[in-house]
């Protein structure tokens, strides 16, 4: 009798425990089944999303390029000064419908991106067809180093084709009246005055040790092959075109910077709208920082305002990874940065 009342116990404990491990094993599986919908539903909700940034970004930068090209459009047969306004426009628009791909990478398809990549490769280059069109570029020479090599003998100047002693070319009064410079030169001081550049082109290239100091208020600045030199130079009315420059430091105020093929080189500046490098590597930035006593005067020659530096928003053309910073330029530390420039 008590074997039997002892089997028939244990039995029920074991009923027991199966309908526990079974009712445990359907609230598990209820559970799964739970989780599975919910991770469905958030798909969805994602895919949804998604779908809805990529037809805001094909919208957007649709509308975006159809502005930059009525821009360009405008251009056809206005005056020099507003053909000149509506490029540099065009060209800041360019530089943010740029960043808006660059930031939108992480949500688009192959297929956009490509889209869209090939899209700004054939505006760039209407744009470049349109300034070469509205703004030809005048045939370049350079002025005489210095007003002192100007006035060194009151004898009648050379032919345009010949060269004068300090290795500079003299040219017409028209030419000299829109471009000036430095060309060729290794281990000297160079200086142009505010009445030699102001709203002229200056060009400096191959230029080798040379410690450069321009100013005044030029209308566009270019540099080429510059190793190892220090220029500096006061306010640009417009852009600012820096190729193949290397060891060096350099500094200036400028609407839009430029920047190709450079390595290992301190920037000090002052920019209005984007600055933006290309095939760059070491390339380092800090705020503006020179001074001279017409410094003042010149920003207001060249309509750059002098509270607003956008120095350290640095567009990376060779670096698309949205959310990571580009390798290729950093910021001085202020420790590390320049305070006192030699005249």
């Amino acid at each position: 009798m008590d074997a039997t009342l002892e089997t028939s116990e244990e039995n029920g404990f074991y009923d027991r425990n199966a309908a526990a491990k079974l009712h445990e094993r359907i609230e598990k599986r209820q559970q799964v089944l739970a989780e599975d919908v919910e991770r469905r539903k958030e798909a969805r909700q994602s895919q949804s999303v998604a779908e809805e940034k990529s037809e805001y970004f094909v919208s957007t930068f649709n509308a975006e390029r159809a502005g930059i090209q009525e821009l360009l459009s405008d251009c056809s047969g206005a005056d020099r000064p507003t053909v000149t306004q509506k490029l540099e426009e065009a060209t800041a628009k360019m530089t943010q419908l740029q960043k808006f791909l660059n930031d939108s990478m992480i949500f688009l398809s192959q297929y956009q991106i490509r889209v869209a990549q090939g899209a700004l490769q054939k505006l760039q280059a209407s744009l470049n067809e349109t300034r070469e069109e509205a703004l030809p570029k005048k045939k370049f020479t350079f002025r005489a180093r210095t007003k002192a090599a100007e006035k060194v003998s009151d004898s009648p100047p050379p032919p345009p084709s010949e060269t004068v002693s300090s290795g500079v070319t003299k040219v017409d009064e028209a030419t000299i009246s829109e471009q000036t410079g430095f060309s060729n030169i290794s281990n000297e001081s160079l200086t142009k005055t505010s009445e030699e550049i102001q709203n002229r082109d200056v060009l400096l290239t191959h230029l080798t040790n040379c410690k450069v100091r321009l100013y005044g208020s030029p209308s566009t600045l270019h540099l080429k092959h510059i190793t190892a030199c220090e220029v500096l130079c006061g306010p640009v009315a417009t852009s600012v075109f820096v190729d193949h420059c290397s060891n060096s430091v350099l500094g200036f105020a400028c609407q839009q910077l430029r920047t190709h093929n450079t390595t290992d080189t301190q920037v000090y500046l002052h920019v209005t709208s984007r600055a933006i490098i290309e095939d760059c590597r070491g390339v380092s930035f800090a705020p503006f920082c020179w001074s001279y006593p017409t410094l003042d005067q010149d920003f207001t020659a060249s309509g750059l305002d002098q509270d607003r530096n956008n120095w350290s928003q640095v567009d990376d053309f060779n670096w698309l990874a949205a959310g990571t910073p580009s390798p290729n330029w950093t910021v001085i530390p202020e420790a590390g940065r320049k305070t006192t420039w030699d005249p």
